[in-house]
């Protein structure tokens, strides 16, 4: 299983976006998705999680401003940023805590990171 994320970009304060993560694979059901980013010289940290039912869980630096969402049968994850600070800026990664596919379970798997930069 392969998760694939875009929509990242150069955006100034107080802009928006709306970043995805695509699962490919041989997916049977994905669990527990989210989103997690890494600024310079920082620890990645949580960003928003969401499980498979809907329940969500947002790190306290962006609740209020983002929500995340999904489609479990386009095994898509989202992110809608709003209200953009340049404190956001990062590499935000997607992850998904187990995939159960049609041979076996994996897990803790992570995407390859899409960049947001946010200017003053």
């Amino acid at each position: 299983v392969q998760l694939q994320a875009s929509g990242g970009g150069l955006v100034q304060a107080g802009g928006s976006l709306r970043l995805s993560c695509v699962a490919s694979g041989s997916i049977f059901r994905l669990h527990r998705m989210g989103w997690y980013r890494q600024a310079p010289g920082k620890q990645r940290e949580l960003v928003a999680t969401i499980t498979r039912s809907g329940n969500t869980n947002y790190a306290d630096s962006v609740k209020g401003r983002s929500t995340i969402s999904r489609d479990n049968a386009k095994n898509t994850v989202y992110l809608q940023m709003n209200s953009l600070k340049p404190a956001d800026t990062a590499v935000y990664y997607c992850n998904v805590d187990w995939v159960v596919t049609t041979t076996n379970i994996e897990y803790d798997l992570w995407g390859q990171g899409t960049l947001v930069t946010v200017s003053s």
